[in-house]
């Protein structure tokens, strides 16, 4: 989804410009999009569908979503929350010191949304991409006005991204400078190889309009037909900071904003042509930042690493899962070490194209754990992630979510996305 967390309005229009050169751009993405040290923070988005209690199949109108959006905003959390444009609701937790310590902070605050919801008859509902509903636009504002008409012109996907999908995004430190399991340039590497595993593995979207799409994750389907420049990664090849910065140069300018009035969207125009051209303005630190913020990669880097591949889970706990998993195999030494072996062999099948836009990724997005390959690679990491979770302090309760994920999906080779193909064909899935 959209980074929230950017405001939606122009008031940094507004400020004294002062423009910047294509070399103090790549200079600047270079200092804030990796910062490293020894992994001690993690973080946790988890962005939800908002349906009708009695039955998700049924519309909310926007008057209810405004209401109860307005109660929320009452409510004490520690999360910051927002609303994306279609009116899925999003927490994204502060920084924490401990797996732990994220999974309380976001329970207790989601505890506390879905007491307000209920008392206006909405509930949260975690489907990677919406089965019944068609893209309907609940924020009318500058951004998602030019957002949806740049996105328009590749077709409906981007419409379906803002509106109707929804998703658990995980948030790594970088990592250490220095070379290792633990080391900026591994993590990099491996948040796009084991991407793929994790799509596979948590794939929850393989419905549109109540009919199979095909694809277990829908979504990420969504995200790859938005395109390369707007949402893929760069090559791998080389250092992580200058592949950004290059691919940030020369990835297209969603939109210029404006003081008042519509903010332009033009056509074809890389952040490097802006800076050699300066028109219809010279672009600005301010309008760097916000550029950053249009660009969707699956692994975005924001002096932390923001891993947005997996599918929101179902159930009102299922994105600790996703949540725990990921931190094991990232932040515990021998289990990253463990993840980087499993996934090696996959990276012959990204050929020499960036996620997602590559067999790898689409072979996992299409099949999930159905894939061979994937399969076994779900199987060693989770095992991984299992034995480096009472490590990192992980309660019980923690662990058995795991272990019971482990044994419901990917021992069976499969996924949730399984489960809602089964519901819809009739099927028992009870375990």
């Amino acid at each position: 989804m959209p980074d929230s967390s950017s405001s939606s309005s122009p008031s940094g229009c507004t400020r004294p410009r002062t423009s910047v050169s294509e070399a103090e751009v790549e200079a600047l993405v270079r200092g804030i999009c990796f910062k490293t040290g020894p992994p001690r923070t993690l973080g946790v988005e988890v962005e939800w569908l908002v349906h009708e209690l009695r039955s998700p199949q049924l519309p909310v109108t926007p008057e209810r979503l405004r209401a109860a959006y307005a109660a929320l905003r009452t409510v004490p959390l520690r999360s910051a929350l927002t609303i994306e444009p279609g009116g899925q609701l999003e927490l994204s937790s502060p920084p924490a010191a401990s797996l732990m310590e994220c999974i309380g902070t976001v329970s207790a605050d989601l505890d506390a949304v879905r007491a307000t919801l209920r008392v206006h008859g909405l509930g949260l509902v975690g489907i990677g991409h919406d089965p019944w509903h068609e893209p309907r636009r609940y924020l009318r504002e500058p951004r998602y006005d030019a957002m949806e008409a740049c996105l328009d012109r590749r077709g409906p996907a981007g419409r379906a991204m803002m509106c109707t999908s929804a998703s658990v995004q995980v948030c790594l430190d970088a990592g250490h400078e220095e070379p290792g399991p633990l080391g900026h340039v591994r993590r990099w590497w491996l948040a796009h190889q084991l991407g793929a595993v994790l799509v596979a593995a948590f794939a929850n979207s393989p419905l549109a309009g109540n009919e199979p799409t095909g694809w277990r994750s829908t979504r990420q389907l969504l995200w790859m037909e938005i395109g390369e420049g707007r949402a893929g990664a760069p090559p791998l090849d080389g250092d992580p900071r200058a592949a950004w910065a290059r691919h940030v140069l020369e990835a297209p300018v969603m939109c210029v904003r404006q003081d008042s009035g519509p903010w332009e969207v033009p056509e074809g125009l890389t952040f490097r042509e802006w800076t050699r051209s300066a028109v219809p303005r010279p672009p600005t630190e301010e309008d760097l930042g916000y550029h950053l913020t249009t660009l969707f990669p699956p692994v975005r880097p924001r002096g932390h690493l923001e891993l947005r591949m997996i599918d929101a889970q179902p159930g009102e706990d299922g994105w600790i899962v996703p949540l725990a998993v990921t931190a094991a195999l990232f932040d515990d030494a021998q289990a990253t070490e463990t993840a980087y072996r499993a996934v090696k062999p996959l990276a012959e099948r990204s050929l020499p194209m960036p996620a997602p836009h590559n067999p790898l990724w689409t072979d996992a997005a299409r099949h999930g754990l159905s894939d061979p390959e994937l399969h076994e690679a779900a199987v060693i990491c989770f095992a991984a992630a299992l034995e480096a979770l009472p490590r990192m302090g992980a309660t019980p309760e923690v662990t058995e979510a795991v272990a019971a994920y482990r044994d419901r999906y990917i021992a069976r080779g499969r996924c949730p996305a399984d489960d809602l193909l089964d519901r819809l064909h009739g099927k028992d899935i009870r375990t």
